[in-house]
């Protein structure tokens, strides 16, 4: 095949389900509830915690950045997606999937880094309660979203460029749902041999290195759990550990699996479903099991639904 430059290449065609036509309409309204629930969910935590000044903690604010996170995640991966879901033939412009995956890596790398940090607080909360406030201080809680943000922009800026400064010969048609890299990495006619050395490297240190120290920080918790008197208290913490862990483990299991071999042999429907775990469900989970299962948040919103409805019936 004749080898074309990049810029020949001025649109992609992002195929979906094209392989299921009857399921796409089902499809279409469950991932429009989806995307509903998650504005509202994520979008009211970062509201409760705005106006309430006695959720001003690392915890709470750790809960704030996620949710923006959150928020911002599913508007670069959701929208398209519902486009993709309702029309024949989706297309996307070459610098739309240039923004789309760069907005989808950075939002995703800081979310890897912002999960651990937000373990770490746990883990100094629980095990080293009469030290937290020193542990745990505003320069600290800075640092690390800070860092965060930082590690994801960094991470961001380099790879995404550098998928599209290789060719792609003729073949734009994107067996996936989002302009993610490993379905685009598939289009391109050149040697990928160092970038996937450098995206094995990367997803290492972005997904797999905060993956194990929140694992260990958990395994620090429930050791401080099981020296808890009550009995209570330990079945609330346990359960309260077992929602993280379960949503910590379907965000980077699956990001792992995704991410640490670009051009791994898992078919295309098996992508798809990898994908819609980490875009779709944990975007949607995180909020329900970060803040519906803990009191102070419930209470806060309560307070401030109440002061809507007094603010109303005046």
């Amino acid at each position: 095949m004749k080898r074309q430059n990049q810029s020949s290449v001025v649109e992609f065609i992002l195929l979906g389900f094209s392989n299921f036509p009857e399921l796409q309409e089902q499809l279409f309204g469950i991932f429009l509830v989806i995307y509903l629930v998650t504005l509202i969910g994520n979008a009211t935590i970062i509201v409760v915690i705005s106006l309430d000044q006695s959720l001003h903690v690392p915890m709470y604010l750790f809960l704030q950045n996620l949710s923006v996170v959150e928020v911002s995640f599913s508007g670069v991966i959701m929208p398209e997606m519902l486009v993709v879901l309702s029309t024949e033939k989706a297309t996307i412009s070459f610098a739309g999937c240039f923004a789309q995956m760069y907005f989808i890596l950075l939002f995703g790398g800081t979310e890897c880094i912002l999960l651990g940090a937000m373990a770490y607080d746990r883990y100094a909360a629980i095990c080293h309660p009469l030290s937290y406030r020193m542990i745990m201080n505003k320069r600290v809680f800075m640092k690390l979203v800070t860092s965060s943000w930082a590690l994801g922009f960094s991470m961001t800026t380099i790879q995404t460029p550098w998928v599209f400064s290789f060719p792609f010969c003729g073949p734009n048609e994107i067996n996936h749902l989002s302009c993610e890299t490993p379905p685009v990495l598939e289009l391109v006619c050149a040697d990928t041999f160092l970038f996937e050395i450098y995206a094995f490297t990367g997803t290492v240190l972005i997904i797999l290195v905060p993956f194990l120290l929140i694992l260990l920080s958990y395994i620090r918790i429930l050791f401080a759990i099981l020296k808890m008197p009550s009995t209570t208290g330990r079945q609330k913490a346990f359960s309260t550990c077992a929602s993280h862990l379960t949503s910590v483990t379907l965000f980077y299991g699956t990001a792992i699996m995704t991410y640490l071999q670009p051009k791994s042999s898992y078919s295309p429907e098996t992508k798809k479903l990898m994908s819609l775990s980490y875009s779709l469900l944990s975007p949607l989970l995180n909020p329900l099991i970060y803040s519906l299962r803990n009191s102070e948040m419930k209470r806060a919103f309560m307070k401030l639904w109440r002061r809507k409805v007094v603010a109303h019936t005046v």
